[in-house]
């Protein structure tokens, strides 16, 4: 069994983040980075089913710049086999669309048995990677996996989606599928000091997308936070019933939501 991991490098979620000059993404200049939340999860998944079947490989595949590099190395000291980078600089340029296009390139004849990303990433929150990602390989996908069983795992697999209003699925998928995990499905490992010496030996591959897989009609126009002003208005004079009539028509007439 090949498992495929999509890990992506973020912000630390401590740093103080800061617009950059062209107020198009935040200033990275000088922010320490960490591994994608839900993308570690995933990893842990892969390598528990990797684990249970008592054979297979899990390959960690991430796109951006050469410091991205960092979450490959992490990922092979907790234990994965090998990696594949998709080497751009552009990463915080690029569509949904135009990422799983790149990594769909790189890993398609890997010919994976299941491929595993995180529910979203902490930075731009898109959720779409991974569908997209799903379309382009042409294998069904389940989102927000939240429990897999592992006891059987012969071709297919039995595993637990979240819904909306506290409602839960489980279903049952036939292999080669994707699946993207929801934070908090495990314990994650740390990576002991044996994977770390073991992560020096094992195969990083360096991938370089095409230029036409830039090609894209979408484009971030501004990044910018959130507006702090104060507009408190008094409804009503004092008189209960004379304020909610001014509320009634306010979110009537001004706010439109009624």
């Amino acid at each position: 069994m090949k498992i495929i991991v999509l890990m992506k490098q973020v912000a630390n979620k401590d740093a103080v983040l800061r617009v950059s000059g062209d107020e198009k993404w935040i200033d990275e200049s000088s922010l320490s980075h960490q591994t994608n939340e839900s993308d570690g999860y995933a990893l842990e998944e892969a390598l528990r089913m990797k684990e249970a079947k008592g054979e297979g490989e899990v390959v960690v595949c991430t796109l951006g710049a050469p410091s991205a590099k960092t979450v490959l190395k992490d990922a092979l000291a907790r234990g994965a086999d090998r990696a594949i980078h998709v080497v751009t600089d552009e990463v915080n340029k690029l569509s949904p669309y135009q990422i799983a296009k790149a990594i769909a390139d790189a890993i398609r004849d890997e010919n994976a048995d299941l491929v595993f990303t995180g529910l979203q990433s902490d930075d731009a929150s898109y959720g779409q990677t991974g569908v997209i990602l799903a379309e382009l390989l042409g294998i069904p996908h389940a989102t927000i996996v939240i429990e897999v069983d592992r006891s059987n795992l012969n071709g297919s697999l039995r595993l637990k989606r979240e819904l909306e209003s506290g409602w839960y699925q489980w279903f049952k998928y036939e292999m080669p599928a994707l699946l993207t995990i929801q934070s908090g499905i495990s314990q994650i490992r740390y990576a002991s000091l044996k994977g770390i010496m073991a992560a020096k030996k094992k195969e990083i591959r360096e991938v370089t997308p095409s230029v036409e897989t830039f090609a894209s009609a979408q484009k971030i126009e501004k990044v910018y936070l959130p507006l702090k002003l104060k507009q408190t208005q008094m409804l009503g004079g004092g008189d209960v019933k004379a304020g909610a009539v001014e509320l009634v028509e306010k979110l009537k007439n001004e706010v439109r939501v009624i």
